[in-house]
């Protein structure tokens, strides 16, 4: 049997020397607010841990918290919350290593007397897919638009589900500027496509962005999307609740151009 990964659960004793969220690079411009960001929430419960292959380097990782410091859309109280899960290559797929990760959670919410495990799934970018946790015995419990799941692994079948919250679609209209970018230090990435896309709106588009940075748990439960740590906005609308590259924001853009006859010259 060849040699497993091992879990390697990120503490504040090795905090700036383990891997996170699949960077390599320690010059990336989110790293050091994503390290800043676990520090802080590593006193509410909050588990990040990088899976390391033989060779020991750095090949998944998982990251999750008691549900009501959940940094998603979510009402999640008493569950276990994970944000997010990565296996860093095609070629570690179906080896079994995503269902370890998701083991070691539900281990660690077993032992702390959490209700069971809770997680966000969807079809587009960015978040696990539901077969994974299908295949661990989680079921289906809500829904969300445009195409938001929400599955659990109950360990006390007597409590009430988690649920998505209600209010995306209000908390959206109150965001009534040109253009509004949603932001935080959860996820490492934003940096990057934040700034990006808000020099492309600058350049091309002669539009200065309003930025929203989350700045704890509940201004992320109160997000205008149920991931809620990345969106653009226009006038009240989503536009995107993810991550996009420039291109897929230029493409956008005409897009709304179109629609308000505003000169579109990228």
């Amino acid at each position: 049997m060849p040699p497993q990964p091992i879990l390697i659960e990120i503490k504040s004793a090795n905090i700036n020397s383990t891997s996170c969220c699949g960077i390599k690079d320690p010059n990336h411009p989110g790293l050091a607010a994503k390290r800043a960001w676990l520090q802080t929430h590593l006193s509410l419960g909050l588990k990040a841990k990088t899976l390391i292959d033989e060779d020991g380097s750095p090949c998944g990782y998982i990251e999750y918290l008691p549900g009501e410091y959940a940094w998603r859309g979510v009402e999640a109280r008493g569950y276990m919350f994970i944000h997010c899960i990565w296996n860093h290559s095609q070629r570690n797929r179906g080896k079994g290593w995503g269902s370890a990760m998701i083991n070691s959670c539900i281990s660690d919410a077993r032992a702390t007397g959490m209700n069971g495990v809770a997680v966000m799934t969807r079809k587009g970018p960015w978040l696990a897919s539901a077969e994974l946790f299908h295949a661990n015995d989680f079921r289906l419990v809500d829904t969300a638009s445009p195409d938001y799941q929400l599955w659990v692994r109950k360990l006390n079948p007597n409590v009430p589900d988690p649920a998505f919250r209600k209010d995306h679609a209000s908390k959206a209209a109150c965001l009534k500027d040109e253009l509004t970018i949603v932001c935080s230090s959860q996820c490492p990435y934003v940096a990057k496509f934040t700034a990006e896309i808000s020099e492309a709106a600058r350049r091309d588009y002669g539009m200065t962005p309003t930025i929203v940075e989350l700045k704890s748990h509940r201004d992320a439960q109160d997000a205008p999307t149920p991931y809620a740590v990345f969106s653009i906005l226009s006038c009240g609308r989503v536009l995107t609740d993810h991550q996009i590259s420039r291109t897929r924001f230029h493409n956008i853009m005409r897009s709304v151009c179109a629609k308000t006859r505003r000169p579109f010259t990228p």
